[in-house]
Formats: structure tokens, C-alpha cells, sequence
């Protein structure tokens, strides 16, 4: 029977990663993971999950089960904080725990396809799983530009998807800090989407994966509230991996918003149902983690003035990748306007090797990287590296990979 499989191609970020490891020069730069480092390269655990962590050792009485709706201390704690001060939304939200955002991306679509959804659109590029989980689920999908020439969001181009949609057709949107283009829609752009989804009934998922980093959390939010008050239902995909730095315990959440009271329940049952089928039951430990910070009035405010460094850290690398302008084929001024651990730059795939064999730059073919492998030591490098190799083509083509 496994004669029948057809080998499949490794993940490429994977072997980037094998790759990165077994190079020995000095100074080499990671760019393709994409995990927040700190200013010395490293990937902590923040200070206030620390001390949750500690608390839970001392004071968590159990490990039994919790249910295929996972810890709902942690989801309801959340929700403040992603949906405002009406947490609820008049009662008419309810979410579930999620092995990460992952997870919650996969149960939004599942969901969607048990009822009914006959289509999905997706802005590309996104994040590669995101077309992998709508292909497994068995929905079809189309794609539309989401970055216009300029480096600014083609709301042109969503609001035309949206427009031509209807009823049975759904779309999915980055609520901040948009994988891998750094590129986020603004005030204005979330108003109009909001409008065009309720003309239309074009259903939304909006997957919201990097909170805080961007420009606050407050902000971060703000393009996602301003839909979900206009439109009757909507899924949430939510992920701590990233604002909590808990990406190896796989924390997240799915939350669903409809009209009223019996259709929430009704949609919630479904999602239960999918989620006991898909993994039973969430791993507890990380959302525990997360449930007592949120709880505790000082590990909260630790926790935000270190998720407040983490966005600084990265809007300084910005900032000086910004002022470096046009190096070689590559202008880096529009890094500085873009948001989160990602952008995209106009490289080739042959570029990119050359970056790997001759400077120990390590990046996704794509010509996606992770401002957060930055530091003011190794950055001035890069951009003479990226100069060097891109200026024999000074209109250099971004890679389709």
C-alpha cells in the first residue's frame, strides 16, 4: 500500500535551518526562521511566563482532561484584549483553545466547509500553510495580489475579490503584522473591507498571529474590531506563539462571532465536533502559562512592557534598513513602513544562494526574512552583502517561490 505515496518535497525552512547549523563562519545570519531574537540572537522565554510557569509547578493541582474546548480560563482571558472592552460582543462570541494559530487556521476552515463554503480567497503571498490547510481540507481557493508596486497594501485588489464574491465565498485576511510582506492594510483600508464584506456577505477569517508587535497592541487589534462590529458572523484565528513566545507549546485560539444566540451555539457544537475529531483535546501547559499571566495584574504588566521591547527592538532594525534606501537592485526604504517579524525582498533565487555560498546570509528563497535575525552589529553587513549581490541587476525581480 505505501508503494502508492509519492515522495513529497522536505520544508524548505526546515533545511535552512539544518543548513544555518552546520555552517562554521563567523558572523553568519539567520533570517529565515521566523522566531523573534533578541538583540543577541536568542530566542527567550519571556520573564512573566517564567513566573507563570513557576506558579503552575507549585499550584496546579491536576492534569486530567479539560475537554476538546481546552482551557477556557485562557481563551476568555484573551478576549479583552483582541476584541475590546465588549469581549463578548453582546454575547453573540464564543472561542475555543487551538494546538496554536496553526490549529485554529485549520478548525476556521474546516468549520467553514461543513457549512457550506464553496470557495475561499486568499491574498498571496501569505504564509505557505495557509493554502496547505485550505488544499487538505478540500475547499477550493483563489488567489489575488496583496501588495501593490509601491510596497503598500492592494486594496484595490481585495476590495474587487470581496465585491465579486457572495454569500458562499469566503476570504481570509491578516489582522496585523501580515506574513511575509510586512505590509498591513490601514484605518481607511479595514473601514472599506468591512463595508464590502456586509454588501456582498462575503464571509471573513481573519488570522491574527502577531498582536503587539506591530504598533501595540491596542493598534495591532484595531483593523479587526472594526470589521467584526460591521459584519453578522466572522471566524478569529488567534496565535500566542509569537506575542507570548511560546511557538514549541503551540498556544492558540479559534473564536467564532454570529448573529445570535442559537446560531453561536449551533456553530459551536460543529467546531467541537471537528476539533475532538482533529486532536481531542489541546496540550494545556503553554495556555495555562498564559491564563496566569493574564490573571495576575503584575505578570500582566511585565509581559507587556517585554512584548513593548521585543516591537522596539524590531522597529529599530527597521528603521536603519530603511535608511539605507536603494542598495544595489534593492530599496529597503519601504521596510520602515512595514509592520512585524516579516518582509519581502525584491530578489531572485539565485541572489538568495549567492547571499548563503558567499556571506553566510541565510534566507527563504522566496526572498522573505526576519528582520528579528537582525542587530545593529550584523545589519550594516547585510546591506553591504544584499548590495553587493543585487547590483549587477538594478531592477532586481522578486522570486515567485
Amino acid at each position: 500500500m505505501l508503494s502508492r505515496l509519492e515522495p513529497q518535497s522536505p520544508d524548505a525552512l526546515l533545511a535552512l535551518i539544518k543548513m544555518h547549523a552546520a555552517d562554521d563562519r563567523p558572523g553568519k545570519i539567520d533570517l529565515g526562521v521566523g522566531v523573534y531574537r533578541t538583540d543577541e540572537g536568542e530566542t527567550p522565554v519571556l520573564g512573566a511566563i517564567k513566573e507563570a510557569e513557576a506558579w503552575l509547578v507549585e499550584n496546579q493541582d491536576s492534569k486530567s482532561y479539560l475537554g476538546s474546548e481546552g482551557d477556557t480560563g485562557f481563551v476568555n482571558a484573551l478576549m479583552p484584549y483582541i476584541f475590546g472592552s465588549d469581549a463578548t460582543m453582546g454575547g453573540r462570541l464564543q472561542g475555543m483553545q487551538t494546538p496554536g494559530g496553526t490549529g485554529a487556521v485549520r478548525l476556521a476552515a474546516a468549520l467553514a466547509k461543513e457549512a457550506g463554503l464553496a470557495r475561499l480567497h486568499l491574498g498571496v503571498p501569505s504564509w505557505p500553510n495557509h493554502a496547505q490547510i485550505i488544499a487538505d481540507v478540500g475547499i477550493a481557493w483563489e488567489s489575488f495580489d496583496h501588495a501593490a508596486e509601491d510596497g503598500t497594501a492592494n486594496v484595490e485588489a481585495v476590495l474587487d475579490v470581496i465585491d465579486a464574491a457572495g454569500p458562499d465565498e469566503g476570504i481570509i485576511l491578516h489582522g496585523c503584522c501580515h506574513n511575509p510582506t510586512g505590509i498591513d492594510y490601514s484605518a481607511e483600508d479595514w473601514e472599506a473591507i468591512g463595508d464590502a464584506l456586509v454588501k456582498s456577505g462575503t464571509f471573513p477569517i481573519i488570522d491574527i498571529a502577531y498582536q503587539g508587535l506591530g504598533h501595540g497592541l491596542e493598534e495591532d487589534a484595531a483593523g479587526l474590531r472594526s470589521v467584526l462590529a460591521k459584519v453578522p458572523e466572522a471566524f478569529v484565528a488567534y496565535s500566542c506563539d509569537k506575542n507570548f513566545g511560546m511557538y514549541r507549546d503551540r498556544v492558540g485560539a479559534f473564536y467564532i462571532l454570529a448573529e445570535g444566540g442559537d446560531m453561536l451555539d449551533k456553530a459551536f457544537s460543529n467546531a467541537n465536533a471537528l476539533a475532538r475529531a482533529s486532536w481531542s483535546m489541546p496540550p494545556d501547559h503553554g495556555a495555562a502559562a498564559v491564563r496566569v499571566v493574564l490573571r495576575d495584574t503584575g505578570l500582566t504588566q511585565q509581559w507587556i512592557e517585554e512584548l513593548d521591547a521585543m516591537r522596539a527592538r524590531m522597529r529599530s532594525v527597521r528603521d536603519r534598513l530603511a535608511q539605507g534606501g536603494r542598495v544595489g537592485g534593492v530599496d529597503l526604504s519601504p521596510l520602515g513602513r512595514q509592520n512585524g517579524l516579516f518582509s519581502m525582498l525584491p530578489v531572485t533565487r539565485e541572489q538568495v544562494a549567492k547571499l548563503r555560498e558567499d556571506h553566510a546570509i541565510y534566507m527563504a528563497g522566496s526572498g522573505r526574512i526576519n528582520v528579528a535575525g537582525l542587530t545593529m552589529d550584523n545589519i550594516d553587513a547585510f546591506i553591504a552583502a544584499l548590495g553587493e549581490v543585487t547590483a549587477s541587476d538594478k531592477a532586481a525581480a522578486p522570486s515567485t517561490a
